[in-house]
């Protein structure tokens, strides 16, 4: 086992990609989904909690799915293909692409299924909550 320095860590390539196969965009469609680096995750999992008047935390699910997805769907050069303004659009894409596309995109962000788990067991049922 060797130990890392500085340069190591800064020089490892660690943010990996994998091709998505998403049928319901086309026949033979695919997508290239990138895991987010550590400031990305953080930004989207600070999209998922709002605090009320009284400083009361809540998670939200609100099209956290395509929130990720535009986050995480990139093209060949590793450009992120969305922005935050697609993310209403692209949330009105079919659920089971998305589900698909998220799955990917958390598992190389390292968002383990059991913290997802426990975030929606968290959140209200009422979206509106």
């Amino acid at each position: 086992m060797s130990i890392l320095n500085r340069a190591d860590i800064f020089s490892a390539k660690d943010v990996t990609t994998e091709t998505v196969s998403v049928p319901e965009w086309g026949h033979g469609a695919s997508v290239l989904v990138r895991g987010m680096t550590g400031r990305e995750r953080d930004g989207w999992e600070s999209e998922n909690v709002r605090v009320d008047e009284q400083g009361k935390v809540h998670l939200t699910r609100e099209n956290s799915r395509a929130r990720l997805c535009a986050r995480c769907i990139v093209d060949e050069a590793g450009a992120r293909l969305f922005n935050e303004a697609d993310t209403s659009a692209l949330g009105e894409k079919c659920a089971a692409a998305l589900d698909r596309i998220f799955d990917v995109a958390a598992r190389l962000s390292g968002i383990s299924r059991s913290a997802r788990g426990q975030a929606e067991k968290n959140s209200p049922t009422d979206p509106t909550a």
